[in-house]
């Protein structure tokens, strides 16, 4: 049975970009992954502390959606990626959230956003659900790292 969030609420509202679990990425530390990825879109600016600095990852996401910045060029191309390294150093740093995505097992994880068709399901299910697809990319990396039965790095 596929495995929904959307909030930072419940048990899996870790798996929210919202969710206050900060780590340490590229030398500095970011209060949640939200705040890492909106300031990655403007790299080489001063937009990157800005974002950095925002008291919540709501007004990190706004900054980063303000077309006032300037976007960098291959945005596009290294969005993935971005919120790839993100999640994985999020979940890296804390062993407890760790324990909740790996306690998934095999399960498909969504993330349930109505008007998001890319990171989310968006509102009929149809969306990429990139950022679901990112999660269980990152369990299974996760789970890799783990020993296996006879202690064995597997």
């Amino acid at each position: 049975m596929p495995i929904s969030f959307y909030s930072t609420q419940g048990e899996h509202g870790c798996f929210s970009n919202f969710s206050r679990h900060g780590f340490e990425l590229d030398g500095v530390y970011w209060a949640t992954s939200e705040h890492y990825f909106q300031a990655q879109k403007f790299v080489g600016t001063p937009h990157v502390e800005a974002i950095r600095a925002a008291k919540t990852p709501k007004q990190a996401a706004t900054m980063g959606r303000e077309r006032t910045r300037p976007l960098r060029p291959d945005w596009e191309q290294v969005k993935d990626e971005v919120m790839r390294r993100a999640v994985l150093r999020k979940f890296e740093t804390h062993p407890d959230i760790q324990a909740v995505l790996l306690a998934t097992g095999d399960e498909e994880i969504i993330e349930n956003a109505p008007n998001d068709y890319y990171w989310g399901c968006g509102a009929k299910g149809t969306g990429k659900n990139m950022l679901g697809k990112i999660l269980m990319e990152v369990r299974t990396i996760l789970r890799s790292r783990l020993p296996d039965e006879e202690g064995k790095q597997g």
